[in-house]
């Protein structure tokens, strides 16, 4: 299932802001048939966004993640536009880190036809992705593998990591609060996210719009540790305005380049 409906996505912002929403409710809001929110709420509630409730559906809980093959189809349309926009910044002939999740593979997909990479990650998925290629080494770190999503984690990996000094490195995230706060669900794989950021020269967020509204429990960093953040739509004010401030390069992937100049100046 894909949430990529706009109406799918304001009735995630609007369970965020108001904790639960009822079925009339949005029917009315979105001058739709109840039947069509039913659906939307089955579809959310089956991707594990949210749980219904008598006569509608609250937020599941924040210290849960949904599972990986769930997550791959979440927002997959805005996952690809993000990492044919990520994968446009990276250069031929340089080094970089991709960690685990659903996006960062998808850049991995968009980064095939580049010469000339070094790529370590501890994403299983993403040295099976690349490592066919011709010009492109890649390491895998070692360490646990993790049957639930082919991620390698613990203190193994993270000193693995620290090994290198690399270009860029390619980060996802589970969660952005709206102070900044990029949020994750596993404290080994946050460990590990942030030996990449630390050893790295330059850093890159990918993350879709959802999740701005989503939460979870352990914290990766602030976006300000950033150099640049991909993501599908604008973000809100605030969060624009944290880009700003920091420096940090915001590119909203899709956007013509008639947008350009409003973007710069979040740059």
């Amino acid at each position: 299932m894909q949430v990529t409906s706009a109406r799918q996505r304001h009735i995630l912002i609007l369970a965020r802001e108001l904790g639960s929403v009822q079925v009339e409710d949005l029917a009315s809001r979105f001058d739709v048939t109840p039947q069509t929110i039913r659906k939307d709420l089955n579809e959310l509630c089956d991707a594990r966004l949210l749980a219904r409730t008598h006569g509608g559906a609250m937020l599941t809980s924040g210290v849960e993640n949904v599972a990986y093959d769930a997550r791959r189809n979440l927002a997959a349309r805005e996952k690809t536009i993000i990492a044919h926009r990520a994968a446009s910044i990276i250069p031929d002939n340089c080094s970089l880190f991709i960690n685990i999740g659903t996006t960062t593979e998808e850049v991995a997909r968009a980064l095939v036809n580049h010469k000339g990479l070094l790529v370590i990650t501890n994403n299983i998925h993403v040295a099976t992705i690349l490592m066919p290629r011709q010009g492109m080494d890649v390491i895998l770190a070692g360490g646990m593998l993790r049957k639930s999503d082919g991620g390698v984690t613990g203190e193994s990996a993270v000193e693995f990591i620290r090994q290198f000094k690399v270009d860029h490195a390619i980060i996802g995230a589970s969660a952005i609060d709206d102070d900044g706060a990029m949020l994750d669900f596993d404290y080994h794989e946050v460990r590990v996210a942030k030996a990449i950021m630390q050893n790295a020269r330059s850093v890159m967020l990918v993350a879709d719009a959802m999740k701005f509204t989503r939460t979870a429990p352990v914290r990766i960093g602030h976006l300000s540790d950033i150099d640049t953040f991909v993501t599908d739509l604008a973000p809100a004010e605030p969060i624009v305005d944290i880009c700003r401030a920091s420096g940090v390069r915001l590119e909203i992937a899709g956007e013509t380049s008639a947008n350009d100049e409003t973007l710069e100046a979040a740059k």
